[in-house]
């Protein structure tokens, strides 16, 4: 059996059970409303949702994508993020294993789901989240091999401090806004995750899928160069990559 299959299947089961989870945190959080109470109900009719019925992807299958109260079709949105959860984090728990690490990246992995699917629907990004997940990334950081306080601390602060470096001069420069504060919020929570040194990393892995998107936008004409489009999507895939690749550019950069 290979070694990464109980850790990777692991991975899977607790990333779909947390997605059940991180769609709560979709729907609400733009909201304003508790992640906690009250307990998961149908949108249309506010039917509770029976503990059978709410069996991460297993249940919609069964449902016919359906509530069973009402029968309103239940968007394929929620299936897809449990799905995408559940891969994410078992590629997590494959490249870290059964260990603290995989648990401290898989928080920050789901952090980033949620994130992205709101600034798309929303074009805003929740402040209070970000928060919550920058100090939680800098309290844990000790106990990773990976990324030391001091490192997470300074993440935070250099992640933030870029996205509003780049802000106030395009402001300056174009007299309008380019990216929103948001950003600024999530590549703070992503620079405590995985410390100073791999926030360029981030940056750079995000600005080229930013551009390679935006010109593909620009060029099938769904989009002009004037329209906005949400950088939160491209920073998650930065802050993703960069959790695989970033100690191999490291050691690159760094002669090793």
């Amino acid at each position: 059996m290979p070694d990464y299959l109980i850790p990777g299947l692991f991975g899977f089961l607790l990333g779909t059970i947390v997605g059940s989870f991180l769609n709560v945190c979709i729907y609400r959080l733009p909201r304003d409303e508790s992640i906690v109470f009250p307990g998961s109900h149908c949108p249309k009719c506010n039917a509770p949702i029976k503990w059978y019925d709410n069996i991460p992807l297993i249940s919609y299958l069964l449902l016919g994508g359906k509530c069973r109260n009402c029968g309103e079709k239940i968007s394929p949105v929620y299936p897809l993020v449990e799905l995408l959860s559940g891969l994410l984090t078992s590629f997590i728990f494959i490249k870290f294993g059964l260990s603290f690490d995989s648990l401290y990246y898989s928080i920050l992995t789901w952090f980033l789901i949620v994130i992205s699917i709101i600034d798309i629907k929303e074009l805003k990004v929740p402040v209070k989240p970000c928060y919550l997940i920058m100090v939680i990334g800098i309290i844990f950081s000790p106990f990773t091999s990976t990324v030391s306080l001091i490192d997470s601390i300074l993440g935070a602060s250099l992640g933030a401090g870029i996205i509003l470096f780049i802000i106030e001069t395009y402001y300056i420069l174009r007299n309008k806004e380019g990216m929103g504060y948001g950003d600024a919020n999530i590549m703070a929570v992503i620079g405590a995750f995985l410390g100073w040194k791999k926030v360029f990393f981030v940056i750079f892995f995000s600005s080229l899928i930013g551009a390679i998107i935006g010109i593909i936008f620009i060029i099938t004409g769904d989009k002009d160069g004037e329209s906005p489009l949400p950088f939160g999507p491209f920073l998650a895939i930065g802050g993703y990559l960069t959790i695989f690749l970033g100690n191999i550019l490291l050691k690159f950069y760094l002669g090793g």
